[in-house]
């Protein structure tokens, strides 16, 4: 099996964004390069006694992406989106040289790789742990989220997913009824459910999401009742909003990119009850103003933003 492989050189500053950004063109999951220092964390994850000697941390970065050979790829057109991505993002931050380089490999097996540097970690009083570790005897009794990401985004390290959690803690009920759009493994939805909520759905592009959130749900046993999940677009399909429903919703959650808020939140707040709660993240803090504009365009009234590192979170409220 032949894989393209498309490597950016930036800054290590801009990681985080430049690949939540190429995801909207279609690049998933990236191999990262740079010269940060291992936090302690991740020196007592990768179990060695030694550690390899690094160079000192220059600030450069290497994403590589990696997009399988088929017939209907159309890699010049790839890389001419992932040109004008970046050329956006230098609008507003420094990218370093922003430069694309091509290459060619063969059987990657990138999408399995990840998994031995993901651990079992707190978020919180909840502890988020990986199908393939078991539940420390000391910890059986604590709140716990199984988790396989699979192949889609959430694995639930991030902080826009963390922050996401922390704000449906504060509003979910029993009574509750949650839609997560763009839903990817699941996590947030299952979580509203474990903390008490009463149903949610789940919408998302990437087909790769269902087997995914489906796979979290028997881990968490979740009745698949009590969560369903569609593929589609309900930005545009009448479909998927109709689906969805209209008015019954008390809290709508999105975790995506802020220029995929600004066409979502008009639609959505469709779906959402009078005086129900929409939370938002996946917005780097330079945009933040942005989205507190776009929800509130929408007829929303801001609740508040909080943030983590340089992500940020914004709830808004439909008036009663």
């Amino acid at each position: 099996m032949k894989w393209h492989k498309i490597t950016v050189k930036t800054t290590t500053e801009a990681e985080d964004i430049i690949i939540c950004t190429l995801a909207d063109v279609g690049l998933e999951g990236a191999q990262i390069e740079d010269k940060i220092p291992l936090t302690p964390l991740e020196k007592e994850q990768m179990f060695v006694d030694i550690l390899p000697q690094t160079e000192e941390d220059d600030g450069v970065a290497y994403l590589n992406f990696f997009v399988e050979e088929s017939d209907d790829l159309d890699l010049d057109a790839l890389v001419a989106s992932v040109e004008e991505e970046l050329e956006g993002l230098r609008m507003f931050m420094d990218i370093g040289e922003g430069t694309i380089t091509l290459s060619e490999t063969e059987d990657l097996d990138w999408i399995n790789n990840w998994k031995k540097y993901f651990h079992q970690f707190y978020i919180d009083e909840l502890l988020v742990i990986p199908s393939w570790e078991e539940v420390k005897s000391e910890d059986a009794d604590k709140k716990i989220l199984h988790i396989d990401p699979g192949t889609a985004f959430g694995t639930g390290m991030h902080e826009t997913t963390q922050l996401c959690i922390r704000q449906i803690k504060k509003y979910v009920t029993p009574e509750t009824n949650i839609l997560d759009v763009g839903c990817g493994s699941g996590i947030l939805a299952i979580l509203a459910l474990m903390y008490g909520a009463k149903h949610a759905k789940g919408t998302d592009l990437d087909p790769c999401a269902l087997d995914a959130t489906l796979e979290n749900m028997e881990a968490n046993g979740i009745d698949p009742k009590d969560f369903e999940v569609i593929i589609g677009n309900i930005i545009t399909e009448k479909e998927v909003q109709d689906w969805a429903g209209y008015e019954c919703y008390d809290i709508v959650v999105a975790n995506i990119l802020h220029n995929v808020l600004e066409v979502l939140t008009p639609v959505v707040t469709a779906q959402m009850k009078p005086g129900a709660m929409y939370i938002t993240s996946g917005i780097i803090a330079e945009k933040e103003d942005f989205v507190v504009d776009v929800v509130k365009k929408a007829g929303l009234e801001l609740v508040e933003v909080t943030r983590q590192g340089e992500w940020v979170s914004v709830t808004a409220k439909k008036p009663e």
